[in-house]
């Protein structure tokens, strides 16, 4: 296993921008990020992600607002692989509810949150992609940005070829393909369609402090019930 990394990318799109600070440690990955856009609406968003062990996803919390609405989701798995979603809107935005169906994501480790080159980290280093190997074919609980409704999406990701000291991956999902540019990192350098990245990509050099997106403000926090295991109690509101 490589050594922990900590970086603050940004990547330039064809109608918005994404800024996140990422940590890879140990076969974790934790972040946190903004972007906005103008597709199909003016929106900003903010977003919070961990996973557990393998990059496999424990926790993904985006609140997306404009004007005249906001929208919530909260994406949770628990190490027996089970789903849960929590979602809340206020206003109106003409497009499909926030959240979804949990049970459709059983077989599922990923989250894939729609216009953000981060999440495809997660399935490349888990598999090895920058080396060789693939097809691996993915289920995942993808996100639909503004409105952040979770639909599944079966992926396929291909090492294609090494790029420097990085790699080059091919994506497919449905009637979707795209060679993915990697950093040695497994971080995204360039996803045509969809973003590609701007500024210094070194590492940080020396010890950094642990990200820890469950205190990073991110405007929507999950309040806790008074019940033991929070479950029946837990209602998703903006702070």
């Amino acid at each position: 296993m490589g050594p922990d990394v900590h970086r603050s990318l940004v990547w330039c799109k064809d109608a918005g921008a994404e800024l996140a600070e990422v940590k890879l440690a140990r076969g974790h990955l934790s972040a946190v990020g903004s972007a906005i856009g103008a597709d199909p609406v003016p929106y900003r968003l903010e977003y919070a992600l961990t996973t557990g062990d393998d990059y496999a996803t424990s926790s993904l919390r985006v609140h997306a607002f404009g004007v005249g609405w906001r929208r919530v989701l909260e994406l949770r798995r628990d190490g027996a692989g089970r789903w849960e979603i929590l979602a809340d809107a206020e206003g109106h935005l003409d497009a499909p509810p926030p959240g979804g169906d949990a049970r459709l994501y059983g077989d599922a480790l990923d989250c894939d949150l729609g216009l953000s080159p981060l999440t495809n980290t997660m399935p490349v280093r888990r598999h090895g992609l920058l080396t060789g190997g693939g097809p691996v074919e993915l289920l995942t609980a993808w996100v639909s940005v503004p409105d952040l409704s979770v639909r599944p999406s079966r992926q396929r990701y291909t090492h294609v070829r090494a790029d420097g000291d990085g790699a080059v991956v091919r994506f497919d999902s449905d009637d979707f393909t795209a060679d993915v540019v990697f950093d040695r990192d497994g971080l995204v350098l360039d996803y045509p369609g969809i973003a590609h990245r701007v500024g210094p990509a070194e590492p940080s050099a020396g010890s950094v402090a642990r990200i820890d997106p469950a205190r990073a403000d991110v405007s929507a926090t999950a309040h806790r019930g008074e019940e033991a295991d929070g479950a029946a109690g837990e209602v998703l509101a903006a702070t």
